[in-house]
Formats: structure tokens, C-alpha cells, sequence
């Protein structure tokens, strides 16, 4: 406590009073101690739900792609639009989902854009044709039967992201 002087509105007069100004410098440090404490805590928490986000992200993203390449193949199977001879009516890119496909004058598009992944950052995808190996990471360049992530690492559920 320290004692300081104030003025008295209604007389004009100086008054001594005791009080607190402020704040000490131990209540200070001992407040910024107990915040430090509360972010480092908190800290991993957060951590954890933008990974939980990202995977869920990846898992929509991968989703979309593999929907878009099944109604390429539906459509092509029903002899909507030819295809190459020995694609099995799979599109030969990516890029032909997004670019679409000329049907009776019209074109139909599969995939809006071809999503980034939410692991890498990149939009650049791993690709499998349905005359690849199923682990291989190498694409033979037939057609596009599959699509997976890149990214290095494993998952919350302990499964590497290029499994999924």
C-alpha cells in the first residue's frame, strides 16, 4: 500500500488517502505464470483438432474424386461418350473430370476443380490404373482408377495417409 494525494472536488482541498495504483510486479509475473500454464495445456488440444480437421478434409476431398471417377465410369459404361480402347471406360486424367466430356453437344463435367490436399498442400495426387498393383505408388498411365494422398505420415488411427 502507498499512501497519495487527491484533490476534493468539493472544496478544492488536498486529501492524503492509503490505496492500491496498480499493480505489483509479483501479482504480475504470478498472472503470467498462470496464462503460460493455461496456453501450454491448451496448446496440444488444438494441435490435435487441426489434424482431426485436415484428416476429415482429406477424407471428403478423396471422396469426391473417387464419386467423380465412378460416374465417369457410369456414364461411359452406358455408352453415353467413347472412350479410349483399353482405358475399361475409366478417364484417362484428372483433368478430364474437371474439363468434362462432349455429350451430344453439351458437356458434362465430372469434378469442379481438382481439390489441393489439406496434407501437402499441394493438388498433386497419387494415381492408380486398374492395371497397377494395388500398393504401387507408380502409375502406369492407362486410366485413372484410383486416387490417393501423397502425404508422408500416419493418421489419428495409426493408418498411413496413402492408404486411404
Amino acid at each position: 500500500m502507498r499512501m497519495y494525494e487527491v484533490r476534493d472536488r468539493q472544496t478544492g482541498r488536498r486529501k492524503r488517502r492509503w490505496g492500491l495504483r496498480g499493480f505489483t510486479l509479483l501479482e504480475l509475473v504470478i498472472a503470467t505464470t498462470i496464462l503460460l500454464i493455461l496456453m501450454g495445456a491448451a496448446l496440444p488440444t488444438v494441435r490435435l483438432s487441426l489434424k482431426r480437421q485436415k484428416e476429415a478434409e482429406l477424407r471428403r476431398d478423396l471422396w469426391q474424386m473417387r464419386t467423380a471417377i465412378d460416374r465417369y465410369k457410369a456414364a461411359a459404361d452406358q455408352r453415353a461418350f467413347q472412350t479410349k480402347v483399353g482405358s475399361d471406360n475409366y478417364p484417362p486424367d484428372m483433368e478430364t473430370l474437371v474439363s468434362g466430356v462432349d455429350v451430344q453437344g453439351k458437356k458434362l463435367r465430372f469434378l469442379r476443380k481438382i481439390p489441393t490436399d489439406p496434407m501437402t498442400g499441394k493438388a498433386e495426387w497419387g494415381l492408380r490404373s486398374l492395371q497397377d498393383e494395388p500398393g504401387t505408388e507408380s502409375w502406369g498411365g492407362q486410366n485413372v482408377f484410383d486416387v490417393y494422398s501423397k502425404a508422408l505420415g500416419k493418421g489419428l488411427d495409426g493408418s498411413d495417409y496413402k492408404s486411404w
